[in-house]
């Protein structure tokens, strides 16, 4: 779209995918800061977006206006378009009958063209479908999919129609990628495959695109890459969502662990690699989700002998009334904080990893139960360090059957 953009004069562009904007010959005429939540902007949203089947006065008056109060609706309709054609002027647009009435419903001019991100996602998509040429085809599946920049008109959700509509083009988009992968796996074009997994990712997150990208790796045998790419999606989740990766992730992560083969090295080299050696040995292990999942498995089965006690201990941050903290700015903060005083408080044995924006879990080795009560006195100490408000409410259990039935779960709100 930004080819066309740059090769046509007299056009209104309008961008809905992703985010709103209205310009003209390089001008902001409405979008971003300059004019959120107006009767203008809902207006031309209507408008333009559905420039060639136009829309109803009712349609028009109900979103305007809504449920309020208004005597003469049809009166205070007529206002809002006078006030957007003197608008419309004042940006720049060439003095036309911007909007027209016919048959009951109102249209946008035809004298002005308007050029729409989720009009070019639509045809180029409707192309696609059409097409009986498998390699363009995926052309213009790739194209299509490449287009789509994000959930329709995301800032207005709200609004009944624009919900409609993103629900609309999100199947569209969700198709479209289903299609353009399996034409990529046909093909064995993975590294497109890989390419597309990580764009769909970014522009519609939390729909388990990152699959897309973890097969394509898989693939191409970048096994290691697959790996890392696994542990980071499975960091994002559980921080951004407090869950876990899908179960095709998770599948795709069985099969890696039964693919990944190394060449032949001595037991020397292999224990080089194996080592992650650093020159800061003091303090816990922070590790991702994955690592930590297999460390607790671990610790399950040697708490089965009875001669390895092991705990669990989970941190989390609460505002002055005792709940978990929501704010974005001071949970960044204390989450670190936090994560500064597990580390330096507990041995270098033990693991740690962030388990959700505001919580971390703790795997204690080899400790004795008043052990674990000191701990949680020493990580409260250093958290509350220059800052005596900060609250952080520790719970613990013990790992395996045999230890639990002799240990009740305490809390302690600090």
């Amino acid at each position: 779209m930004n080819n066309t953009k740059e090769g046509k004069k007299d056009v209104i562009y309008l961008q809905v995918l992703g985010g709103f904007s209205i310009s003209f010959d390089g001008r902001l005429v409405a979008g971003d800061a300059k004019s959120k939540e107006s009767q203008f902007t809902y207006l031309m949203q209507l408008l333009l977006h559905y420039r060639g089947r136009g829309v109803r006065r009712d349609t028009l008056e109900q979103v305007l206006f809504g449920d309020r109060d208004i005597r003469n609706t049809h009166h205070a309709l007529q206002s809002v378009l006078y006030n957007a054609k003197k608008q419309l002027r004042q940006a720049g647009l060439p003095e036309k009958s911007y909007i027209v009435r016919r048959n009951g419903s109102f249209y946008w001019t035809e004298e002005i063209p308007v050029i729409e991100d989720a009009g070019e996602f639509e045809r180029l998509y409707q192309e696609a479908e059409a097409e009986g040429d498998r390699e363009r085809q995926l052309r213009l599946y790739l194209d299509a999919c490449h287009s789509y920049g994000g959930e329709f008109l995301p800032a207005h959700t709200g609004m009944t129609w624009a919900a409609q509509e993103a629900r609309r083009y999100h199947m569209m988009f969700c198709t479209c990628m289903e299609r353009t992968i399996a034409l990529l796996r046909e093909q064995r074009e993975y590294r497109q495959m890989e390419a597309l997994g990580r764009y769909a990712a970014g522009i519609d997150p939390m729909e388990d695109w990152e699959a897309v990208t973890m097969e394509a790796l898989m693939a191409l045998g970048a096994y290691e890459r697959a790996g890392r790419f696994y542990e980071a999606t499975a960091d994002r989740y559980l921080k951004e969502q407090g869950q876990q990766p899908s179960v095709k992730m998770r599948k795709l992560l069985k099969r890696l662990s039964d693919q990944m083969l190394h060449r032949h090295e001595v037991l020397e080299a292999i224990q080089a690699q194996l080592s992650g050696k650093s020159e800061e040995r003091s303090g816990g292990y922070l590790c991702p989700y994955s690592v930590f999942q297999g460390f607790y498995q671990m610790a399950e089965r040697l708490s089965e002998k009875k001669k390895h006690p092991a705990y669990l201990l989970l941190c989390t941050i609460l505002d002055s009334k005792g709940n978990p903290l929501q704010d974005d700015g001071r949970l960044k903060v204390s989450a670190k904080r936090l994560e500064e005083a597990i580390l330096s408080s507990v041995e270098c044995g033990d693991v740690v990893n962030q388990y959700g924006r505001g919580q971390y879990l703790v795997l204690l080795f080899d400790r004795e139960w008043e052990s674990c009560k000191r701990l949680q006195e020493t990580i409260r100490r250093c958290f509350r360090a220059g800052h005596p408000r900060s609250l952080v409410q520790y719970d613990i259990k013990p790992i395996g059957a045999s230890l639990s039935s002799a240990i009740a779960s305490p809390q302690a709100i600090v």
